[in-house]
């Protein structure tokens, strides 16, 4: 494989206004689609901005008098989405990508990772921790002792990076450019005093699992100096909610397990960096049951024409239980509430079906 750093592997997605969900909020309700971003998740823009960072430090190097660098070869621990945005990006810039998945990954996932190019698709260890012990501790040793004339082994943290967090807070700057257009498309509730104001965001709805997405956010947010004005809710499923946990014990904590089914919330142990916002004024935690998360990606499905995994449905729930008038007081028809919807790949109608008839539930 030759690679290329001229392409960009994720795509600017669409937001759209959706009269539904703002004639329940009582409010202009906009998502942000990264469900369809190439590889099914926001992972393609963390991810892919981690391998295009790696690929332009390398390019930076000087020459060697032995040749030319040997070609990176991305190695990422993943259930699931992140691996899918690391072998998307890698097959797109023409390098290799290996990716190791815990035992508990289901054949779905594993064979979608093979067929959109992984090199290899690894199983091992019982959860994602120790399927990311495996990859560090001994297929990198591995693989990096084997560099001599092959290739360079670089590792890929799902979440945790500053170049993850870059690439993701590039979802902020396509927000505030396309509510500067979105009165063009859609009907827009504004303040009759001000009806020429710049239509901004007053709410944005990220769902977090290590947090990287909700770092990216933060980092947009006080890029475009809005730090003060836009509010952000964290959303986490009960049994996968290690950030709420940690900010409730003001303390970094980790979860004895994951017993959520919203796997790709998984991460026992949020980002250092996440739990340093989740106690900033701006943000804003809550948890919702598996059940309502999965009643929204039902109704999503049949509402919006969206599928989506409930680590993404979860995120809507403030909008249909009520509850986003507590978490963000004094909302009025004229705000704006962005929901970014991360998508995920692990789901499809058999597996939503499944989910509904052994969780049901029911909005108040």
């Amino acid at each position: 494989m030759e690679f290329t750093i001229e392409k960009v592997p994720w795509i600017t997605t669409p937001l759209i206004k959706s009269n539904q969900l703002s004639g329940i909020a009582g409010c202009n309700v906009f998502l942000k689609l990264e469900n369809l971003q190439p590889s099914g998740s926001f992972k393609s823009r963390g991810v892919g901005n981690f391998l295009l960072a790696a690929l332009r430090r390398q390019q930076s190097q000087p020459s060697s008098t032995n040749g030319p660098a040997a070609p990176i070869h991305f190695y990422c621990s993943s259930g699931g989405n992140a691996g899918l945005g690391c072998v998307h990006a890698a097959v797109t810039l023409g390098c290799p990508a290996t990716i190791v998945v815990p035992l508990s990954t289901k054949p779905f996932m594993v064979e979608k990772l093979r067929t959109a190019g992984a090199s290899n698709v690894i199983q091992e260890g019982e959860t994602w921790a120790e399927a990311d012990k495996y990859l560090r501790e001994v297929l990198m040793a591995e693989a990096k002792q084997s560099d001599e004339g092959g290739e360079t082994a670089v590792y890929v943290p799902p979440f945790d990076a500053q170049d993850i967090w870059d690439g993701n807070s590039t979802v902020v700057e396509e927000i505030l450019e396309q509510l500067k257009e979105a009165e063009k498309h859609y009907k827009i509730a504004k303040d009759e005093s001000t009806p020429s104001a710049p239509v901004l965001p007053d709410v944005i709805i990220c769902s977090v699992g290590g947090g990287g997405l909700l770092n990216g956010i933060c980092q947009g947010i006080d890029k475009a100096g809005l730090s003060s004005q836009v509010k952000v809710i964290a959303m986490e499923t009960l049994g996968a909610d290690s950030l709420s946990q940690s900010i409730k014990k003001k303390e970094l904590i980790t979860l004895p397990g994951i017993t959520s089914i919203a796997t790709h919330l998984g991460a026992r142990r949020v980002s250092a960096k996440a739990f340093e916002n989740g106690l900033r004024d701006m943000v804003v935690s809550d948890v919702a049951p598996d059940a309502a998360a999965v009643e929204v990606c039902r109704r999503i499905a049949d509402e919006q024409r969206l599928l989506v995994e409930p680590a993404c449905g979860v995120c809507l729930v403030p909008i249909y239980d009520g509850s986003l008038s507590r978490l963000v007081p004094g909302l009025r028809p004229e705000s704006n509430v962005v929901v970014v919807m991360c998508g995920g790949s692990a789901i499809s109608l058999e597996i939503l079906a499944d989910f509904v008839e052994r969780y049901p539930y029911t909005f108040e």
